[in-house]
């Protein structure tokens, strides 16, 4: 194994997978729905207190990969942001309507990024033909894939790996990620020959409020598909106006 980056939504995270000896993290914020792209203070202070590779998620929000204008023009700024802010990489990942990478969105994001590195991430495992993705990344110039092989694992998804391996060849490299652990990686190495893997290690931990409301949760209760969106609605808004000052 070249290198084990870990998944990570906070700068003690950052530091704990140092001391594990991980060669790199991916930073996000808001994990729990698949990773956005964390604050710029969260950038700042991780830089700060790890020496290895940080790679920055630029992601404007939860779902899937088709982005809006708006949410272009954030990534873009975010993108100028890890850069100067000390990043060493940067996640990305566009798709089109129909699921096939936006290829042209891509190319702007990567030349934007330059220097740093680029990974393109799990919006690859929502695409209608890997090969074709993947052939897609490989005329871009994309140095990295993160894929779980289009499976809701790495391990499920390892037949797939190992193919998409064999088809990168030394252009780029396939990173499998999604469930892998202690239990799993050596098995899932020895099917796909991957240089590279990706994983949250994470364990549960209580923390230290004492006063407790064990009935109440800031975030919805109502799971959302990755095709699915919460969004502000301005006739809502108006209506809660209009109600309140009748």
């Amino acid at each position: 194994m070249q290198a084990l980056e870990i998944c990570i939504d906070s700068a003690h995270a950052a530091i704990a997978a140092e001391k594990g000896g991980a060669q790199r993290v991916e930073l996000c914020d808001n994990l729990a729905e698949g990773g956005t792209t964390p604050s710029a203070g969260m950038i700042a202070l991780t830089r700060r207190y790890i020496n290895i590779g940080l790679h920055v998620l630029i992601r404007p929000r939860r779902g899937d990969f088709l982005y809006t204008h708006l949410e272009f023009e954030i990534m873009k700024h975010d993108i100028e942001v890890a850069k100067n802010l000390g990043a060493d990489g940067v996640v990305i990942g566009i798709l089109k309507a129909d699921g096939t990478i936006d290829t042209d969105r891509t190319r702007q994001l990567m030349e934007l990024a330059q220097p740093l590195s680029v990974t393109f991430h799990r919006a690859f495992d929502l695409t209608p033909d890997p090969y074709q993705a993947l052939d897609e990344l490989l005329q871009l110039g994309v140095p990295r894939l993160l894929t779980s092989g289009q499976q809701a694992s790495a391990f499920e998804g390892a037949p797939l790996i190992r193919e998409l391996v064999k088809q990168a060849g030394e252009k780029l490299i396939v990173m499998p990620g999604a469930g892998i652990n202690e239990q799993n990686i050596k098995e899932i190495a020895t099917i796909t020959g991957a240089k590279e893997y990706h994983t949250s290690a994470r364990s549960k931990f209580e923390g230290d409020m004492a006063f407790r409301r064990e009935h109440l949760f800031m975030a919805s209760a109502q799971p959302l598909s990755e095709y699915e969106h919460y969004t502000a609605d301005a006739d809502k808004i108006a209506a809660i106006r209009k109600a309140a000052e009748a």
